[in-house]
């Protein structure tokens, strides 16, 4: 199955590729692999989840589902940088920031949030080796940053 036909299935909506907030572009592509800039919780231009983890504001859930419309945001990035979704063979590494206290430790449960979402995608090819990183800080104030690099067709 094709990854556009199990975004179908998942019913998950497929979103623009997101415009840089700054002197970036969204995507690079090298070769076989494609590394994205650090996407943010954003839909049409909204920020959707805003908040650090661990101080009463932004629950895990809302932390997992911020992470996850993170990764949705990498792979429309990557996916322009391509051809399309259907040209990512498989998703190599992944980077989640996650705004929190300095008491907070669950960072790798937010981050599947992303990761689970990749899996869900493309299965075996979607699994990826991962860091999960607490920040004190994001750009808009949101909960969740995340960036990846993808194998790609040649």
């Amino acid at each position: 199955m094709s990854a556009t036909e199990r975004l179908t299935e998942l019913g998950i909506e497929w979103p623009a590729v997101p415009t840089p907030l700054g002197s970036y572009v969204p995507a690079v592509r090298i070769g076989d692999l494609v590394y994205t800039s650090g996407q943010t919780p954003l839909v049409n231009g909204q920020l959707m989840y805003a908040g650090a983890v661990g101080d009463g504001t932004v629950t895990i859930e809302d932390a997992k589902a911020s992470a996850r419309l993170c990764g949705l945001n990498a792979l429309a990035a990557a996916s322009g940088a391509c051809g399309g979704v259907d040209d990512i063979v498989r998703i190599v590494k992944v980077t989640v920031f996650v705004a929190s206290t300095p008491d907070f430790t669950r960072q790798p449960e937010v981050a599947n949030g992303a990761s689970d979402l990749f899996a869900d995608i493309f299965g075996d090819d979607g699994k990826h080796a991962r860091s999960a990183i607490g920040v004190s800080s994001l750009p808009l104030g949101c909960t969740t940053e995340v960036e990846i690099i993808v194998q790609v067709r040649p």
